[in-house]
């Protein structure tokens, strides 16, 4: 029998699952065709359902490298296990999976990243961890240089 906080706990690990996903999975199609984005001050809005009775919505604001930044999460989450597959390109749109175990859950993903230009993305991620389902929506766009 589960109990409402083993049903809360379960929900935490895969939205921590998920979100590492959502995290990561952007880089595991870090290739030579992958879009190369401009570094600088970029903001990312980021809402997911599934994990609760109401959306979650999730912003920042962070200077940052993206595809560098995806390049080493790619490489800790292949150390962990992950496994992604090949990117498939169609115009400006990317589309690959990945499957990770993490804290003894396994997690599913399919997402597809539309390139909007070096400096905006939008990206989707549908995921099922243990029979639970999310749908994971970021959208990142840059804002403009780094303060000094």
């Amino acid at each position: 029998m589960m109990t409402a906080t083993s049903v809360r706990t379960r929900s935490r690990l895969a939205l921590l699952a998920s979100g590492a996903i959502l995290a990561c999975v952007f880089s595991t199609a870090l290739a030579d065709d992958w879009p190369t984005f401009k570094p600088g001050l970029w903001q990312f809005d980021r809402t997911l359902e599934g994990m609760g009775p109401a959306p979650q919505k999730i912003s920042r604001k962070e200077c940052v490298d993206p595809t560098g930044d995806q390049k080493t999460q790619q490489a800790r989450l292949a150390k962990a296990g992950c496994v992604f597959s090949p990117i498939v390109r169609t115009g400006t749109t990317y589309r690959y999976s990945a499957t990770c175990t993490m804290a003894g859950m396994t997690t599913a993903s399919k997402s597809v990243l539309e390139f909007q230009g070096a400096e905006a993305y939008r990206l989707t991620v549908d995921s099922v961890t243990d029979d639970m389902k999310s749908h994971e929506v970021l959208v990142a766009r840059r804002l403009g240089d780094c303060p000094k």
